[in-house]
């Protein structure tokens, strides 16, 4: 039997106590579950998250988005499958409700689920010759103020090729997964999550003519901070570094997936219907 990973958020009382529930539940059919040991779920077998990809065969996030994505950052480069649990408000990753959580982890025990396999970016931070900051996204990167300053000068080039230089607070580059996060905020396309591809969305650009560009996900990308703006890269909107006149981003995809378990009864348009309120008209 697989060894189940529970991730729950800490700050979510709903989420500690459904964590232990289903430590009783599986214990119960004879399943090994282990809790992440930084969400501090008392009176559960734990493990710390750094560990939880190597000892887990499912990971299951019990929150929101936010918690989902922080699972998939505990993963690493391994491909360990995440059911997501929504016990948060938008809920675009987590397709589980909290009252089907037990069984749709049946299923996903006994690989009944689909999988969907997200694009990842890889990302690195370079200062000179030396990289000082490196990573996987699932939304996003994003290179953007770090404090109250002036438009920042990117320079980006596309695999090597010159491609746009931005004024801009900053340029995020997303997933399709990412799409529907900071992105679309940022006035960047819906883009079907199985698709491959890279968006590139400045953020409040000085110009106009500046748009949204979605490009392969063969193609590298590295955005050149060029002038003296404090700047800050994040990803996913959780870790990253600060970044100074000269740094390059480069960003390209990853050589793994996330492995995202769906609900059979949702799909992505369910999704945008839902959260987007698509076809309803406005009052």
């Amino acid at each position: 039997m697989p060894t189940v990973g529970l991730v729950p958020n800490p700050r979510k009382p709903e989420a500690q106590e459904l964590a232990k529930d289903l430590v009783i539940a599986l214990s119960s059919e004879g399943v090994d579950a282990l809790v992440e040991a930084e969400a501090g779920v008392p009176g559960v077998p734990e493990v710390p998250g750094n560990e939880m990809a190597g000892r887990c065969d499912i990971l299951v996030s019990l929150g929101g988005d936010g918690t989902l994505i922080h699972a998939a950052r505990l993963c690493g480069a391994r491909e360990v499958p995440i059911l997501g649990v929504n016990l948060g408000t938008l809920g675009y990753l987590t397709e589980a409700p909290r009252t089907e959580a037990m069984a749709l982890l049946r299923k996903a025990i006994k690989r009944e689920l689909p999988v969907s396999r997200r694009l990842l970016l890889s990302v690195e931070v370079r200062r000179g010759d030396r990289t000082v900051y490196s990573g996987f996204a699932l939304n996003e990167a994003a290179i953007s103020k770090n404090a109250v300053a002036q438009l920042a000068r990117l320079e980006t080039s596309v695999s090597g090729k010159p491609a746009a230089v931005y004024e801009a607070d900053g340029l995020i580059l997303a997933t399709p997964t990412g799409s529907t996060a900071w992105s679309l905020s940022a006035g960047g396309p819906i883009v079907h999550p199985s698709l491959d591809a890279i968006l590139m969305v400045p953020i409040c650009p000085h110009s106009l003519t500046q748009r949204p560009l979605v490009l392969p996900s063969t193609e590298s990308i590295s955005v050149r901070l060029a002038s003296s703006s404090e700047m800050f890269v994040t990803l996913d909107g959780a870790v990253g570094c600060s970044v100074e006149e000269g740094d390059v981003l480069r960003v390209r995809t990853a050589p793994h997936r996330a492995l995202l378990l769906s609900n059979p009864a949702v799909d992505p348009f369910v999704i945008l219907r839902q959260k987007l309120g698509w076809g309803s008209r406005a009052r």
